[in-house]
């Protein structure tokens, strides 16, 4: 199988003060750390969590954060403590995992800060992939123009007009199951994922539902649900026999 099989590990650092107060410039409701959080299992595993906010101002945030197992780390008051010392820990702290732990390949920056660049430059100086995430126009050219890969905010929670996953007259499991499956190769595609293999899909279908076991749709195996998706012309299935596997091709 090619490197694409391979599970990349991500680190996901969020200046909560910058996203939020952007978050309510262009007037959503709040902060979903979910969106966030499932768009970037789309790309690997998050083996690290942390926001850094005054969680005093930002109670709010507070249980959404604890519920995504986000680390909370408390950044004194401003007039306590200065403007940046936020911005300070966060990078301190990115740089110290870039430096110890080689495992991790994927650096998420949730801010729109153009102090932040310096740190993009190094991250990537140190072979590391950096993806941004800010709010449109509360967001720095120069940090997008930097970053190796940018996701504004906007993309993640603006309702999309597509097609129904899934045909109409399955069970309430069925529909479950096989809308998941749909997801994930989605998911594959937007980033460009050429060869589907099947247990990517299901790697990506276990990321984003920590949860899932195809035994509970009714399926022996995962092999065995991906033949059931094509018996109902939602994907189409390829062969591989030196891996012994399927290719899963989008119909």
């Amino acid at each position: 199988m090619d490197d694409g099989n391979i599970e990349a590990k991500i680190a996901l650092f969020i200046d909560l003060d910058n996203l939020a107060l952007g978050v309510r410039e262009a007037k959503f409701k709040k902060l979903e750390i979910q969106k966030i959080i499932e768009r970037l299992r789309e790309k690997g595993k998050l083996v690290v969590k942390r926001a850094y906010a005054d969680w005093d101002s930002f109670s709010e945030y507070k249980r959404p954060f604890h519920e995504a197992a986000v680390e909370l780390l408390d950044i004194p008051r401003k007039k306590i403590s200065g403007k940046n010392s936020g911005d300070i820990r966060m990078v301190v702290d990115a740089m110290d995992l870039c430096y110890s732990k080689d495992h991790i390949q994927i650096f998420a920056l949730g801010s729109g800060d153009s102090d932040f660049s310096p740190l993009v430059s190094k991250l990537k100086e140190n072979d590391k992939h950096v993806i941004g995430i800010g709010v449109k126009d509360s967001t720095s050219r120069l940090l997008v123009d930097n970053c190796d890969e940018f996701i504004f905010y906007e993309d993640l929670v603006r309702p999309l007009k597509r097609q129904p996953l899934v045909p109409k007259g399955l069970t309430r499991k069925q529909g479950e199951v096989f809308s998941r499956l749909q997801d994930a190769i989605e998911a594959l595609q937007r980033e460009n994922k050429h060869v589907l293999w099947g247990s990517l899909v299901k790697q990506v279908i276990q990321r984003k539902h920590p949860e899932f076991n195809e035994s509970y749709f009714g399926y022996r195996s995962f092999q065995a649900l991906l033949e059931d998706a094509r018996e109902r012309k939602l994907i189409e299935l390829e062969w591989d026999a030196r891996s012994g596997t399927y290719i899963v091709i989008p119909v």
